[in-house]
């Protein structure tokens, strides 16, 4: 299994969390999360778009973009415009959906295991192990409480954030060609992706 396949599966394992689980800690709305994605994933009569379409929506509802967005650019964050910050968030958010969607859709039946649950005021850390034929692997997800939802703002596989991941990359697209450079780097590849789909 590749880091990226790995990825795809740990982001879209904590994409959606029921109602019902608004009231419980992030471990209990976490485990409620993979049962309903995986439940999207094993409906055989879904037509394709509307499974996407599904599962877009989940992942929008559970992750906090406009935090990832804020880690992910750093110090970027504050250099940049308001209008730049809700520009990189769109981008950053409509990327990583459509970027992931396809291959969330080849997931064979992995399992999760839960190992612990450590919250520290309004921040938690949930550590799994993603078990496939040959491997288990490490994957922790870092979320923080709004109100009665925990919502997630990086996820670490095999101690390597994914934040971090994004971080240096365009970090260094930003040196090379400043802010409107990542932000039409960032078009371009959405625009790639949308006609690959």
């Amino acid at each position: 299994m590749t880091k990226l396949r790995i990825i795809i599966l740990s982001l879209f394992f904590l994409a959606c969390a029921g109602v019902s689980l608004a009231s419980s800690g992030p471990m209990a709305q976490a485990q409620g999360t993979i049962d309903k994605v995986v439940q999207i994933l094993k409906t055989a009569d879904l037509d394709t778009e509307v499974r996407r379409e599904m599962l877009s929506q989940e992942l929008a509802e559970r992750f906090d973009f406009r935090a990832m967005s804020q880690r992910v650019l750093a110090v970027n964050w504050k250099k940049a415009s308001p209008q730049e910050r809700e520009k990189f968030t769109a981008l950053f958010s409509e990327l990583l959906k459509r970027n992931y969607i396809g291959h969330i859709e080849a997931y064979t039946d992995e399992k999760v295991e839960f190992v612990k649950e450590r919250i520290k005021k309004n921040k938690a850390s949930i550590d799994t192990l993603i078990i496939t034929k040959s491997a288990e692997i490490p994957v922790s997800y870092r979320m923080a409480q709004q109100g009665e939802e925990w919502k997630v703002y990086d996820v670490v596989i095999e101690k390597v954030s994914f934040v971090n991941n994004y971080r240096s990359t365009y970090g260094q697209l930003i040196k090379k060609g400043g802010f409107s450079g990542l932000l039409a780097k960032m078009e371009e590849k959405l625009q790639q992706l949308k006609e690959e789909s």
